[in-house]
């Protein structure tokens, strides 16, 4: 199982100093929050896509390449790339170009974001979101793997005989989640193509987005990938820990109250009781996660939100060390009774593998 954090890259003033850092400081804590949580034993770091203020992270795959170079093993995603906005080709060129600078540390989630005005902005309707994901993952799909691309679509210009360059790494695409918090096509998508699902299921009920896994699990099996539970599931969360929950609660909670996307809305003891979201001791955040399986059964990754609403560099970096430590009890805990037929994350060295025993045909005896 893959345990890591996933950035929004939000420009937020600090409600407790009313400071508000530029691009350019914010730009850097992104990036040095990446290099901590390789430090601290974290698998994945991903960042989101965004293309309007208050956020920062226009191009995923530059940031994750400056990341790529000063790390060893930290796995890279997005989280997400617009796949509706995004040309195929270009998300073609770029993650297999982030493949290769990176060693194959990389993967990615796809989905359609939450600005409802980026549609204009790069030429596309929001009425045609769904039609959009759909096709334009079909064409990346076909641009990975094959030499030779022949395509005409309702989206983009027809291709004839496209290769796409450079070609994946090893001859292995990215792996791909599809990410979405309410859409079932999606997750239709993902169990179509037998690629992961994530549900960032960072701010609704959990019953919520076990109607989501319960399906793209059924769908997977039914097209043949295996069994419901061999599906490749991916979760969000939020944290906020301090060894002492009641400093934790008293310290989050201006930030809670003042972050743009839930501040002035639900209280916070609201909020934790009926979303993911654990503010207290690293005991509490063990407890509540362990409990995700429970309701969502055994799955392969969980991201974690820890650097949003304002909180201070120096905040996020105590928050990682935590998470550190948090997380290596996580493991144990995952490990134990986890079923033989539950797979492992995915990454390029097991890709690879499978490629290769698939490949393999033994001679016939002579």
């Amino acid at each position: 199982m893959q345990f890591g954090i996933f950035t929004v890259g939000d420009v937020t003033t600090d409600p407790t100093t009313g400071r508000t850092p530029s691009e350019a400081e914010r730009i850097r804590s992104m990036t040095a929050i990446a290099l901590k949580a390789e430090e601290v034993g974290l698998d994945v770091f991903a960042t989101g896509e965004h293309h309007n203020p208050p956020f920062v992270p226009s191009s995923p795959t530059t940031m994750l390449g400056w990341i790529a170079a000063r790390t060893e093993r930290l796995i890279l995603s997005t989280s997400t790339t617009l796949i509706t906005t995004n040309d195929p080709v270009k998300i073609a060129e770029d993650f297999a170009m982030l493949q290769h600078l990176a060693d194959g540390r990389v993967d990615l989630m796809l989905g359609r974001g939450n600005t409802g005005p980026v549609y204009p902005w790069f030429g596309q309707d929001i009425r045609q979101g769904i039609p959009l994901a759909v096709e334009n993952y079909a064409l990346l799909h076909k641009l990975w793997r094959e030499d030779a691309v022949d395509w005409a679509g309702r989206f983009r210009t027809p291709l004839e005989g496209f290769t796409s360059t450079p070609r994946p790494l090893d001859g292995v695409p990215p792996f791909v989640w599809h990410g979405s918090i309410r859409s079932p096509e999606i997750a239709e998508q993902a169990a179509y193509y037998g690629d992961g699902f994530f549900a960032n299921n960072i701010f609704w009920p959990k019953e919520h987005f076990r109607k989501l896994i319960d399906l793209y699990r059924r769908r997977y099996a039914h097209y043949g990938h295996g069994a419901p539970e061999q599906a490749i599931v991916g979760l969000g969360g939020q944290v906020f820990i301090r060894r002492n929950s009641q400093d934790a609660v008293r310290e989050f909670r201006p930030y809670f109250d003042n972050a743009p996307v839930y501040g002035h809305g639900p209280s916070l003891e609201d909020f934790t009781a009926q979303t993911p979201l654990t503010v207290g001791s690293p005991q509490q955040v063990i407890e509540k996660t362990l409990g995700f399986r429970e309701v969502f059964g055994d799955y392969q990754r969980q991201l974690f939100l820890v650097d949003h609403a304002g909180l201070p560099l120096k905040t996020v970096l105590e928050q990682l060390d935590l998470l550190g430590e948090v997380v290596r009890e996580l493991r144990a805990e995952f490990d134990k009774g986890r079923p033989a037929n539950v797979p492992d994350a995915p990454t390029h060295a097991a890709l690879l593998a499978r490629t290769a025993r698939t490949d393999t045909r033994e001679e016939p005896v002579k």
